[in-house]
């Protein structure tokens, strides 16, 4: 009885290893068929967004004094007006704040196009030249 049992294992063992090399041959994928795939890289550039940035102009000074954004996104700048008379101008994006006395607030938004460091400042009589201004970064 011990003989017969080996046998049908050995048969059912046989049995088991032919199907498995018959399946394992018939789904190989020739050669000339696999094919490299990477993910594909994004080309897309930076969604533009809004940056907004609150400057206080005080007696010769804007605080902060830079400002750092990417090309294509809109600035938006809210001017409040901490001492004396002052505006604030970007000349190379035509846009400007009235003058506005202490205690007011502006706001002036415009898209940054351009790449470059742009001076801003204030117009007011000699402040632009006491140090009254700011840099904007367009990236």
């Amino acid at each position: 009885m011990g003989g017969i049992i080996t046998i049908i294992i050995i048969v059912i063992a046989g049995g088991a290893w032919f199907f498995m090399s018959n399946n394992n041959s018939n789904n190989t994928v020739p050669a000339a068929a696999v094919i490299n795939a990477e993910p594909a890289t994004p080309t897309t550039s930076p969604t533009p967004s809004i940056k907004e940035f609150t400057i206080d102009g005080k007696k010769f000074s804007f605080t902060p004094s830079t400002m750092i954004v990417n090309k294509g996104d809109t600035v938006r700048i809210v001017f409040k007006n901490s001492e004396g008379l002052h505006d604030l101008k970007i000349d190379e994006f035509n846009v400007a704040t009235k003058q506005i006395k202490e205690g007011a607030t502006e706001t002036i938004e415009f898209v940054a196009d351009k790449v470059g460091s742009f001076e801003y400042y204030c117009s007011v009589g000699n402040h632009r030249a006491q140090g009254m201004k700011g840099t904007l970064t367009v990236q």
